[in-house]
This record gives C-alpha cells, structure tokens and sequence, in this order.
C-alpha cells in the first residue's frame, strides 16, 4: 500500500494546528510543529511533501524560513497560511520560494485543492531531477530500439545551447521531445514557452514572439512583453514552424542571428538569452525549393534534427503505451480498468494508427469511457479500428510465394464424402464452429485444425455478427 503524503503544519497557535491535523489526518500524514526551529528539525528527520507555514511566528518568521527550505534539493512545497494578507505580501512570498498563499480563516476545501495541485507540481519536479540518470521523460513511453536512439539523441543534444528542428508526423509526440530537452538541460530552472504557430495570424504572432509597445497599432493599450522575453534564460518552443509567414521569418532570423530584438512599434534593442526549439510535421527543404520558407531560417533551425518515426515503425512500443494510457486514463474517468484482452490487444496492435500515438491515446480514452466492465475486450475497440483489422492481409498470405504444384502419387483412398452444398460463408461458419467445439474453444489450437493463424481465425470471427459471443469469450 502506498504510503500517504506528508504534510508538515508550523503554526504558533495551538488550534490552528490541531484543527488542520484534524482535518486532514485521514487523507495525508500530518506532522506538527509550533515553531521554525522545530519545522526545520522535523524537515532533518525525513521526508516532507508540502509545508503549511504561518507567516508571523516568535524567533525565525515563515517568509525566512522559505528562504532557507526552498534552496535545498528535493525542496518540499512550501504554502504560507496568514492573517496579514496583501498583494505584496503575496508577492514577497512567492519571491521566496512559497508555491502558493492562503488568508487566514482559512477555507479547507481551498486549501485541500492547492495541497492537491502542490503534490502533483512536486511529483512533476521530482521527475525532473531524476531525469538526469537518464530515465525517459514522463509521458515518453517507448523501449525500442528506434525510441532508444532518438532517447539517447535527445540526451547528447539538451545540454548545448544549440537550436533544435523536432520533425515527424502530427500525433508522434514532438512537443514532449521538447519539454524533455528543456528538463534535461542546464536551463531546466528557468521557463519552457510554447506557441503554436499555426494558432496565430501574421500580426498577431509577430506581437505574440516580439511584444508590442503602448500604441504600436489599433487596441494596442499598454506595453506587452512577447514570448522570446518570457522565454529568457529558459527554452522557446515553436510549434508548427513551418506555418509562419515569409516576412515573420525575416524577424525571426535576425532574433536567431544576432540574440536581440525589438518589440512591435519601438525602436530598442533588447538582448535575449534563449534556446530555441521548433518542431514541424512539414518538409522543410521541399518548401524552401517551392519558396514559402527561407534557406538562411532553415539552416539556422537545423542545426540539431531529431526525426520522431511514426507509431507503425516501432510497434513494438505499443503494448507499453497501451497500459500507460490505461492507467491515466482509467484514473482520470474514475474507472476501475484491470487490463485489456489478449484478442483487444491484437487488433489494436496490428492496426496502422495514422494519427500516431495521439490517436491511439484518444482510442483508449473512449474505450475506457464507453466501456461497462472491467477489462477491455474487441467489442469496445471503434467500430472502424476493427472493420480496418479484418480487412488486413494475414501474415501467411500477404508473405505467401507461389507453390509449384505436383501430380498426386497414385494410391487407393476411401471415397470421398458427400460434397457439401456450395455456399462458402455457411461452410466456413460451420468449419470454424466444429474447430473451436474440438479445440474446446482454445483459438490458438483451433486455429491449428484449420490449418490457419490465430490472427486469421480471430479476424474471420470478426466478420460474422453470428459469432458476437465468442469475442467476448475468455480463454
């Protein structure tokens, strides 16, 4: 059983304390603490998760002590609790390393809410730190050898300062591959920015990328500070770069060449300190020879390629990203999934999966949503993924050579039976049935009388409604 959340209350008062111990004790382990001093010794004797902390205490106060906590490593979350709030107390607060504030009285539902918030913040962050051992990134699923390499790639690359172009497919997982080589480089404590190019006309991304001064067009009311700013001394992420405009690539090449820009509508020079990664599932080099995207840009963006392969290249990834969506998923909908059946798992691993990894995540979510037991078995797999598996070549015909035929020896036989009426569907119905009743309805073995694969039997079973039963039967 895993063990609960500890929580580390450091409160003067004596009923505050008690009281928030008192209602949190069943869902979190609570220590207590009526002073700094005694917080930092019951933080020496082991792990804390988050931190409640008064702000004004006898000896040392709550905004020193987050000072001191939140410089260590593995830092627990620190949430100041006061009856003096302000917007700069606030402020001051988070400047310290508070995660969040709360003013006294304090409202518990609130609170559990933030506390929630706070442990899944910290369980991001402690992934982080473990990614320097080279574990994979949270969300990249994968052990094969294509999804090793591309790992180990990415690993190389994230600690230079170099431009990074993430090209693949949509749905293949180009915007993880981009938070991993944020986390795993030395800019991982400063900020990961995305825009999704695509998302913005010309105008607008150009004020979204560079900012805007007070008056730089029509609406334009105040001066906004643009995302290569936001993004200094951290990683900006451009989605979709391949849908820029020619003359917003000009300004993006001159940012790329030079490390300054100018907001829209002023005239200084602003230096920023900035790792740019981008990421298309278009042909770059196609559309520089068409003439819709600048060579000089493309160069400067390609310095580091990392080519993400379509799910149908490693397929051998899916049973893996089958189980991590199971489980995500089957939490998040408060479902109670245990796993999927084999025959589910068959079809859903041979299918082609054109979307890539985004749509196989969409096919879980719906199947665990539509679902009315506890396995997923093929009758909850989209109607269009099955009709796509039975229309596949099987394995032994697809791979098939042509046989050279020989004239039978002569020898005596019995006579042969009666001949069987022609209609095919009906003998192969009747034909599948009698193997399955001999096989005591074992696929694999029943499979072996007909002479046929598994997968053909099961993808035969598929295609008449006559035999519905038997794809939810267990084996």
């Amino acid at each position: 059983m895993p063990s609960l959340p500890v929580i580390l209350v450091i409160d003067d008062e004596r009923n505050t304390r008690e009281g928030l111990r008192d209602a949190f004790a069943d869902k979190y382990q609570v220590l207590l603490a009526n002073d700094a001093l005694q917080g930092m010794e019951l933080l020496k004797s082991g792990k804390v998760d988050i931190v409640l902390t008064d702000l004004r205490m006898p000896g040392m106060d709550g905004m020193a002590f987050t000072r001191e906590v939140s410089k260590r490593p593995e830092a627990p979350l620190i949430i100041m609790l006061t009856a003096y709030g302000s917007v700069q107390t606030a402020m001051e607060a988070v400047r310290a390393g508070a995660y969040d504030y709360l003013t006294k009285p304090v409202d518990l539902d609130e609170l559990e809410m933030m506390i929630d918030r706070g442990l899944e913040e910290l369980s991001k962050r402690r992934a982080q730190l473990r990614r320097g051992s080279g574990q994979a990134p949270e969300g990249i699923i994968g052990s094969s050898p294509a999804m090793r390499q591309l790992l180990e790639k990415a690993q190389q690359v994230a600690s230079s300062r170099s431009t990074v172009l993430i090209t693949g497919e949509s749905g293949t997982g180009k915007e993880l591959f981009a938070h991993a080589l944020h986390a795993w480089s030395p800019r991982k404590r400063g900020p990961f920015v995305a825009v999704h190019c695509a998302a913005l006309n010309e105008n607008l991304l150009e004020s979204e990328l560079f900012g805007h001064e007070k008056g730089a067009f029509t609406g334009a009311q105040e001066r906004v500070i643009g995302r290569f700013e936001k993004a200094d001394r951290g990683t900006l992420f451009l989605d979709e770069i391949g849908e820029i405009s020619l003359s917003t690539q000009v300004k993006l090449l001159r940012v790329l060449e030079n490390r300054t820009l100018e907001r829209v509508g002023g005239s200084t020079t602003i230096p920023v300190d900035v790792r740019l990664v981008a990421a298309t599932n278009r042909d770059l080099k196609a559309m520089v020879k068409e003439g819709t995207f600048r060579e000089d840009l493309f160069f400067r963006l390609n310095v580091v390629n990392l080519q993400l392969p379509p799910l149908r290249e490693h397929p051998e990834d899916i049973p893996a990203l089958l189980d991590h969506f199971l489980q995500e998923l089957s939490r998040d909908n408060g479902k109670e999934i245990h796993g999927i059946a084999r025959d589910a798992l068959e079809v859903l691993a041979a299918y082609r999966w054109p979307g890539n990894i985004r749509e196989l995540r969409n096919c879980v979510e719906r199947m665990v949503v539509m679902t009315r037991g506890n396995l997923l078995t093929v009758t909850d797999i989209p109607r269009e993924i099955v009709d796509a598996f039975a229309a596949s070549p099987s394995p032994e015909t697809e791979n098939r050579q042509p046989e050279k035929t020989a004239e039978p020896a002569p020898q005596e036989t019995p006579p042969p039976p009666p001949p069987m009426p022609l209609d095919i569907r009906a003998n192969e119905l009747a034909a599948m049935k009698r193997a399955l009743e001999q096989a005591g309805g074992n696929r694999t073995r029943a499979a072996e009388i007909l002479g046929i694969s598994r997968r053909t039997l099961q993808r035969r079973i598929l295609q008449y409604p006559e035999l519905d039963s038997l794809r939810e039967r267990e084996e």
